[in-house]
């Protein structure tokens, strides 16, 4: 598992969940609110915040919708650009040394 990179925000959370609830508001993301209220009551558990990304990637088309309105979310998802495997490759020998 990969650390959390910084505290997160349960005020941000809370109002991502009611921005949804407002303008997405499809039981498509129920799975995802579900999984923003349980990292919101323990923003620093990180097998929480891997849930949250999980679940966000099985969202297929209305993935778009929920970050028009979620910013948070979209900032908590780009730490991981990259989808983990960022770190594999700056540990990779990959070449010669220059």
């Amino acid at each position: 598992m990969t650390d959390i990179p910084r505290e997160i925000s349960a005020q941000r959370l809370e109002t991502d969940i009611q921005m949804l609830g407002k303008w997405v508001n499809s039981d498509e993301i129920l799975s995802l609110i579900a999984a923003l209220e349980a990292l919101r009551q323990d923003p620093q558990n990180e097998s929480l915040l891997l849930q949250v990304k999980q679940t966000y990637s099985e969202l297929g088309l209305i993935q778009g919708a929920v970050l028009t309105y979620a910013t948070y979310l979209k900032a908590l998802l780009s730490d991981d650009a990259f989808g983990g495997m960022q770190a594999e490759l700056l540990d990779a020998d990959t070449g010669p040394d220059l």
